[in-house]
């Protein structure tokens, strides 16, 4: 059994480029999906978020047509609302990464508003990834690893090959002329190289220890990519 430690956004609204506040938190299949693979293997989940708070939903993300019908979606928010691990979430703080075997991020814009910037998110990020622990992050939750930060000031992600959520994507659900910075290019200019996929499809990407899915679609393949680093 591998114990995942699950790193999760402590925020419910994304700040705007007018300054104005959109409702956001973590996206819900992003973090579901991923539980279930995970728990169904046999592994033991841990949610760690900044301050210890319970991680928000997006409640976005809850809808019949986020999750391809009623029947799904009425699944994904029971899961949502009954997990354990998520209603008992530790503080980032106090996290001690040589508890763990792996460390994943779910996205959803929450971990643009705050994970982005999180020292202590950042820490368990950059260390997880110089050490060869299999790290597996989707969609908006690649912005946390712009907090990982090595000691000479470089990013620790820098020269690896990921997937994110893309501009494309960002235009396409309508966020774009609003966002303060969008994801894709903020992780470029620090050095990850970010590979485009087609809008809404799964995609995945696997570079040594660091496992990338580029949208909610992706949630699913990402899992079972890293299981593999833990079988």
């Amino acid at each position: 059994m591998a114990k995942i430690l699950f790193v999760m956004t402590g925020a419910d609204q994304w700040t705007l480029a007018d300054g104005g506040k959109h409702p956001t938190g973590f996206w819900a299949e992003e973090a579901v999906v991923p539980l279930e693979a995970f728990k169904a293997a046999g592994h033991e989940v841990t949610v760690a978020t900044p301050g210890a708070v319970v991680s928000p939903v997006d409640p976005g993300s809850l809808s019949d047509g986020a999750n391809g019908g009623p029947e799904q979606a009425a699944r994904i928010r029971n899961v949502v609302e009954t997990a354990p691990e998520f209603a008992q979430p530790i503080a980032l703080t106090d996290v001690r990464l040589d508890d763990y075997d792996a460390v994943y991020v779910p996205g959803g814009h929450g971990p643009m508003e705050d994970l982005a910037v999180d020292a202590d998110s950042g820490r368990v990020l950059a260390r997880a990834v110089t050490s060869g622990m299999p790290v597996g992050v989707v969609c908006h939750g690649p912005a946390a690893l712009l907090a990982a930060v090595k000691e000479d000031g470089t990013n620790a992600y820098a020269g690896y090959r990921i997937t994110a959520f893309t501009n494309a994507e960002e235009q396409l659900a309508g966020s774009a002329d609003n966002a303060k910075w969008l994801l894709q290019d903020r992780l470029t200019e620090v050095g990850v190289k970010v590979e485009v996929g087609a809008p809404w499809a799964p995609h995945v990407e696997v570079d040594r220890n660091v496992v990338t899915g580029q949208n909610p679609a992706s949630s699913a393949p990402l899992a079972a990519e890293l299981l593999k680093k833990l079988a």
